[in-house]
């Protein structure tokens, strides 16, 4: 009998560690752990906007890693057994997401997800099973047809490709981009690259493509962004001259060609003299109606001797969600009675109702403690048209400096975002420029 001791004590020091072992991550629903994901960008339907010159020419072979999906990577978080959260990944940005719904269908069996991107009011809506998410993407406001294939797989930390070919290239730096759309763009290219892992964005004149994260494999490059409004994908290829040639793609909606040379010396035009007065005009003037139903204006008591921010901005708009972040941050650091700022709305619904519910919950998920008013549709044309003052809107967001006596002082166009090399010069230059307004004296004292 004494043979069979050393199995008899196995099974029991089996059972005994088995009872006492506690699992950290008990989950009832998907895996905790990292996620990759991938958009299709070209399904059936959905007809793809090109710019002019995109017809003429043709990037070739770029595409043999993507085959026209657009990567991305989330983490599945869980707080307890049965509540979690997700964290979308764009290199070192990490966007948090808690509006999730999950259901069990008895008739079909099925488990389904459904998650919320409140700020945008997109969603994500897929069935899931195992180490899989099955679905797709909904965009709204682009029409109830607009609507692209979703896929995700557990375990998965790639973001494009496990490939590690060789690059020939380090292109890290200042790239001069031209983007060869209908009317023709310039932006700077921004690049950090590191083995084969590449980190960037791109810097246009009414603002940035926030956080990009790709991989460089040999001659090629691959970036994307995923936030649950935008999604974008950039590619290209390294020339002969050591130019870059590629393209981007925004959704299922829009593609374009770009080209780039390194040019450090390259930079756009001064964001605080694109937009201006028309002449004959100092001050300006509006009156709209806020999130709760009142009609704002700058004649309203609240906003007397105070300097004061004009916001104009979407709630679509991605600058305009880091120009928010910003400036709720700097008004809880900087807590002054002397500084009102006040948010103009230009939304992409013709109806009020679903406008002002978009404003109302950016509102809310921002902890926006100013006033957010509905200004129109965001067509450039039709908001310039509800401020007449101005020789146009260029861009969303754009940012009005008011003195205490209702001038305007400056007009900043655009926002260069953290992704960039420009922020911390603008965050300085804003506090000073800020604090100088703060100090001045009324003109009537």
């Amino acid at each position: 009998m004494h043979r069979y001791y050393p199995l008899i004590l196995f099974l029991a020091l089996t059972l005994f560690f088995s009872s006492c072992l506690t699992f950290e991550h008990q989950y009832s629903l998907i895996p905790p752990g990292k996620w990759r994901a991938v958009l299709e960008l070209s399904p059936s339907g959905i007809p793809v906007q090109t710019g002019k010159r995109a017809k003429d020419k043709i990037v070739q072979s770029i595409d043999e890693v993507t085959e026209g999906e657009l990567p991305f990577n989330f983490e599945v978080i869980y707080t307890d057994d049965t509540t979690f959260y997700i964290e979308i990944i764009n290199g070192p940005e990490r966007i948090k997401v808690s509006d999730i719904e999950t259901w069990h269908s008895r008739e079909t069996n099925d488990d389904s997800i459904r998650i919320n991107f409140p700020v945008y009011g997109t969603y994500i809506k897929a069935g899931f099973e195992d180490d899989k998410i099955e679905g797709e993407w909904f965009v709204p406001y682009r029409g109830s047809d607009y609507k692209i294939p979703f896929r995700a797989r557990f375990g998965k930390g790639h973001r494009f490709t496990q490939l590690k070919k060789t690059p020939i290239t380090d292109i890290s730096g200042k790239w001069e981009t031209t983007f060869q759309d209908d009317s023709p763009y310039k932006a700077i290219g921004e690049f950090q690259q590191e083995g084969n892992h590449l980190t960037g964005t791109f810097v246009t004149e009414t603002g940035d493509y926030r956080y990009l994260e790709g991989s460089v494999q040999h001659d090629k490059l691959y970036l994307s962004c995923f936030d649950g409004s935008h999604a974008f994908l950039f590619e290209a290829k390294v020339m002969k001259d050591s130019t870059l040639l590629g393209s981007f793609q925004s959704g299922a909606h829009y593609k374009t060609i770009w080209n780039a040379f390194r040019n450090d010396n390259f930079d756009l035009g001064d964001p605080d003299t694109l937009t201006y007065l028309k002449e004959g005009y100092e001050r300006i003037a509006f009156e709209f109606e806020n999130t709760e139903g009142n009609m704002v204006s700058l004649d309203d008591e609240r906003y007397q001797n105070k300097v004061k921010i004009v916001q104009i901005m979407g709630t679509w708009c991605p600058n305009c969600r880091d120009e928010t972040t910003f400036l709720v941050d700097y008004l809880k650091k900087n807590q002054t009675q002397d500084l009102e700022v006040i948010a103009i709305g230009f939304e992409r619904y013709r109806e009020k109702e679903k406008s002002m519910q978009a404003l109302l919950n950016y509102k809310k998920n921002f902890g926006m403690e100013y006033e957010v008013l509905l200004g129109g549709y965001y067509d450039k044309k039709e908001a310039a048209e509800t401020l007449p003052m101005l020789n146009h809107i260029l861009s969303y967001p754009t940012m009005i400096f008011i003195d205490r006596d209702n001038q305007v002082r400056r007009i900043h166009t655009g926002f260069s975002g953290p992704a960039t090399s420009d922020y911390k010069a603008f965050v300085s230059d804003f506090e000073q420029y800020l604090e100088q307004l703060l100090n001045e004296q009324n003109q009537l004292n």
